[in-house]
């Protein structure tokens, strides 16, 4: 039986653990058995992103392992604005831990997006090992349109999903209430953020009362398709996002995803899954978006729901199949 040992073993709500138990998931169905401990055999060892033992890494790797490191994007916030003296020397640490991984010690890598792949290689320039595109998948069985939902027909529901909006990453969280406020001048909205958001930000944003806000801090991952299938559109609110695993498991979920056309998402909302606008400035400044163009996108997904609903999930089916992406993996693992 093939084993592949995935390190490290990274816990909580964010993408990255997100991908490491769909993945794993999809490993086991296909006999493939999975090792969080890189002292045992393995015919492969991919790295989620980065590891702080570098030292055991170091060994695997003088053992012969085949080490196959899996790249998000780059820490980059800390460059435009200050957002405390902690975040920055995580933001530059995290930076060189990816990037000597990716130069001394993975054989191949795989970025989660082309915009991701341009990224690194225009910081950090292109590497000699092979390397490898494969976008994330997800169980079109788990998130499906099909299934019981409380989607209202008196208001129109906003949903935003992210790991984290907090300190230096909160710049699309105002994005997405500036979105709710120009919509509530014609329609009843409410807006549901799932994810960690400062308790200032929280407090600042409670205070306007044109329209209903609701703060979820964290949510089961099995409650997440209940509550896509219960809202009326996505709002992608990273400024240049990765490879959103929000994005894929609302359109998988039949649920249409508006944004700015920045990051990856080009790569994921394409034809009727949703509607994507120009930012109007420059999103690597964190300067001012287009807000009115991005409500007259929102308001067209509204009015005709039921067609971007069906268009998101054929969009889903299509590309982001958890199958296709264990496969493409194993492609390069094994």
């Amino acid at each position: 039986m093939p084993r592949i040992c995935i390190f490290p073993r990274v816990e909580g709500f964010g993408g990255v653990t997100s991908f490491r138990l769909k993945f794993e998931s999809g490993l086991r169905a296909r006999n493939v058995d999975v090792t969080y401990d890189l002292d045992q055999p393995a015919d492969a060892l991919l790295v989620l992103a980065g590891t702080k033992n570098l030292p055991r890494l170091r060994r695997a790797r003088s053992k012969g392992r085949r080490i196959v490191q899996r790249l998000d994007g780059l820490n980059w916030v800390h460059r435009v604005r200050w957002a405390g003296l902690r975040y920055t020397l995580r933001a530059i640490y995290g930076n060189w831990n990816l990037s000597f991984i990716r130069n001394h010690f993975a054989d191949k890598v795989i970025y989660q997006s082309q915009f991701v792949r341009g990224w690194w290689e225009d910081w950090y320039g292109a590497t000699s090992i092979p390397s490898s595109v494969i976008l994330n998948g997800v169980d079109l069985k788990q998130y499906s349109p099909n299934g019981s939902h409380e989607r209202p027909t008196d208001f129109y529901r906003l949903l935003v999903v992210e790991g984290s909006l907090a300190g230096g990453l909160d710049s699309g969280l105002f994005y997405a209430v500036d979105l709710a406020q120009r919509l509530s001048k014609k329609h009843k909205i409410e807006l549901v953020i799932v994810g960690r958001v400062d308790s200032s930000a929280k407090k600042k944003l409670g205070e306007q009362k044109d329209f209903r806000i609701r703060f979820v801090d964290s949510m089961p991952r099995e409650e997440i398709p209940f509550l896509e299938r219960s809202s009326h559109l996505l709002f992608s609110a990273e400024v240049n996002p990765p490879c959103p695993n929000s994005v894929i498991e609302a359109l998988a979920c039949g649920l249409p995803v508006v944004g700015f056309d920045t990051g990856s998402l080009a790569e994921l909302v394409q034809g009727d899954a949703g509607r994507l606008v120009a930012h109007g400035a420059n999103p690597w400044k964190l300067e001012r978006p287009d807000i009115p163009s991005l409500a007259e996108a929102a308001e067209e997904v509204l009015r005709e729901n039921e067609r971007f609903r069906k268009s998101a999930r054929e969009r889903a089916e299509s590309v982001f199949s958890l199958d296709a992406m264990v496969d493409e993996y194993l492609k390069v693992l094994l």
